[in-house]
């Protein structure tokens, strides 16, 4: 088998299962995410691509018509006009407004990755306008999630005029409302989901607010931002402010480097203009041009040409990591710096205390798993534990935790004083956020919201018990048919031979890869496994051979102990299917590959 060798394809409606695994090792079922090779092929023929490209393209809706632009995304042809979203346009008109005037801006940003890229792009962009700003990070312990009138009044007694609140101030009525009546004006740019009730502000730029009808509700926060940031300067030129002032039109191209690291960070869908966005910011990012982005990757060890792995799991958690368990305000302020000396204090700040945040998540996750199978998480559609003192920096990560391991949504809550701050994931298929802004709208919550696959609560502890059989009640058949719909997708077959660094770059043409735009996973037929070791605490180390002599590393991650982890134990010596994704192994050089190892099926002899 070659290494563009792919699954034979089936009509509609036939049985799809890949390499007739009907039950893997773990059991689950594999199936063609495409179940239909005429377009696999037309893709292929269209856009001159190689077949498995035009399966790992098929798979993810895209037609042989739309195929190039797909391969080619473009923000000149993705990115849509501003002023779809709700408010953008007062928005603009009243930041332009305090641009002309001088007024000092004031932002008030999320603690969250999201958030710090959001604020420091709009302070990056001030400044550019030379418009004074003042930023304020709530303290994840102190002042918890959102706008509070005591930080808006601080921003107003340090010269501030106007307040930007980015990505957070959706669900904020009562305080914005005070903040008004003090004599702020309030601009919200936000993304999560909010209530009919219209916000007490001068513009809502949110396109999840339910009278938006932009069809842009995909975006981080960050996104809506960036869009915030073109529709200024589109005002401002518009108004000729640029020939009066004498100052250039911001270059807002170069700001596209943060608008990927929120994006990606905040796992919303790697779809339409955020696909556009991420593809553009990944190749600003690759000039190093931000001091802080710049800082963060030499902490990280990022020698590579960064990719939406690398902003996941090497930048995103070590900028949370000030809001989780440190300064909250660290990251927002790296992410805006210039000064290369400073960037690099900060960014070991942050790679000291992300040490310190694995070592509080390791303490909570073990007592979480401990409560969830004591309540029989494998039997209820939501995951809901508490527990005293869990550091709420933590309990998000914890949630997603929980939520691999039971493959149901989950919501991790941190009791202190009879109050619990709790934090959700979810799965596909599954709208987390709009439940828990119903249980808020029910009085089962003290506050409550998010988006779709991630979601934030303050709940009293005499409420618990109601609020977790109401999300039971509400997504149970929403859980059920998602978790029915959850067999192992499989984009291609290919031989133990035909993974090769060459095969990693076909791939990576049609990425980049996250949320919505799941990394290509493929089977590799014929191999048994060679040698297998415990890599740190939580990881197995394998090599895989097949008949030819052929051997590659694969590596799964978090399996010991798990049924991964006992599946791979138990297949040595046997023939094997093993499911996953290839990448490059980074401690081999530019032509070594590895697997990293999803599930693992027998074989025909």
């Amino acid at each position: 088998m070659s290494m563009t060798d792919t699954i034979s394809g089936a009509a509609p409606g036939a049985d799809i299962s890949a390499l007739g695994v009907a039950r893997s090792l773990t059991g689950r079922r594999w199936v063609h995410r495409a179940d239909c090779d005429r377009t696999a092929l037309a893709i292929a023929q269209t856009a001159g691509v190689p077949e498995v490209i035009g399966r790992v393209l098929a798979g993810r809706g895209v037609s042989p018509a739309s195929a190039e632009r797909y391969l080619a995304p473009s923000l000149r042809e993705d990115l849509p006009d501003p002023s779809l979203i709700a408010d953008m346009d007062a928005g603009a008109v009243r930041l332009a407004d305090a641009v002309e005037a001088g007024e000092k801006v004031g932002i008030f940003g999320d603690y969250d990755v999201d958030g710090a890229t959001s604020s420091a792009l709009l302070v990056r962009l001030l400044r550019l306008l030379g418009t004074p700003v003042a930023v304020h990070i709530p303290d994840r312990l102190a002042e918890g999630y959102g706008p509070n009138l005591p930080a808006l009044l601080a921003l107003k007694e340090k010269g501030a005029s106007l307040v930007v609140t980015v990505d957070c101030g959706a669900a904020a009525h009562e305080v914005l409302g005070a903040a008004r009546d003090a004599g702020l004006d309030i601009v919200v740019s936000d993304h999560h989901q909010t209530g009919d009730a219209p916000l007490p502000v001068l513009a809502h730029i949110n396109p999840n607010r339910p009278d938006c009808g932009s069809g842009l509700g995909q975006l981080a926060a960050v996104g809506v931002t960036f869009l915030l940031a073109v529709a200024l300067v589109r005002e401002l030129r518009g108004r000729g402010w640029f020939d009066r002032s004498g100052r250039p039109v911001p270059d807002l191209v170069q700001l596209l480097d943060l608008v990927a690291l929120g994006t990606v960070a905040d796992v919303v869908p790697l779809t339409g203009p955020n696909r556009a966005l991420v593809v553009r910011g990944l190749q600003i990012m690759a000039r190093r041009g931000n001091a802080g982005l710049a800082a963060l990757a030499d902490v990280a060890k990022l020698r590579q040409r960064p990719d939406c792995y690398h902003l996941g799991f090497l930048l995103g958690p070590r900028v949370n990591a000030g809001g989780r368990v440190g300064r909250p305000d660290a990251g927002s302020r790296l992410l805006a710096l210039d000064d290369p000396q400073e960037a690099a204090a900060i960014a070991c700040d942050l790679d000291a205390w992300n040490r310190e945040r694995k070592e509080i998540e390791a303490a909570v996750l073990d007592a979480a798993l401990a409560r969830a199978e004591i309540s029989g998480a494998d039997a209820v559609p939501v995951v809901t534990v508490a527990g005293e003192g869990w550091h709420p920096g933590v309990i998000g990560i914890v949630a997603s935790r929980l939520k691999e391991r039971y493959g149901r949504p989950a919501i991790v809550i941190g009791m202190e004083n009879g109050m619990g701050k709790g934090s959700g994931r979810s799965i596909a298929g599954v709208d987390l956020g709009r439940a828990v802004r119903a249980a808020a709208d029910e009085g089962l919550l003290v506050a409550g919201g998010g988006h779709a696959m991630a979601a934030g609560l303050t709940v009293a502890e005499h409420a618990l018990d109601a609020f977790s059989a109401f999300l039971a009640d509400r997504l149970a058949a929403d859980v059920e048919a998602a978790r029915a719909d959850a067999a192992l997708h499989i984009d291609g077959a290919v031989a133990l031979g035909g993974a090769t660094a060459d095969l990693v770059d076909l791939l990576e043409k049609a990425g980049p890869y996250g949320a919505g735009n799941p990394q290509p996973r493929l089977a590799f037929t014929g191999v048994r496994i060679a040698h297998l070791s415990v890599m740190g605490e939580a990881h197995l180390r394998l090599s895989l051979a097949d008949s030819s002599g052929t051997r590659v590393k694969g590596v799964a991650f978090r399996a010991v102990g798990e049924a991964l982890g006992k599946a791979l134990e138990e297949a040595r010596g046997t023939h094997l299917h093993i499911a996953g994704k290839l990448r490059r192994d980074d401690w081999k050089g530019a032509d070594a590959v590895e697997i990293q190892i999803d599930d693992v099926a027998l074989a025909e002899a």
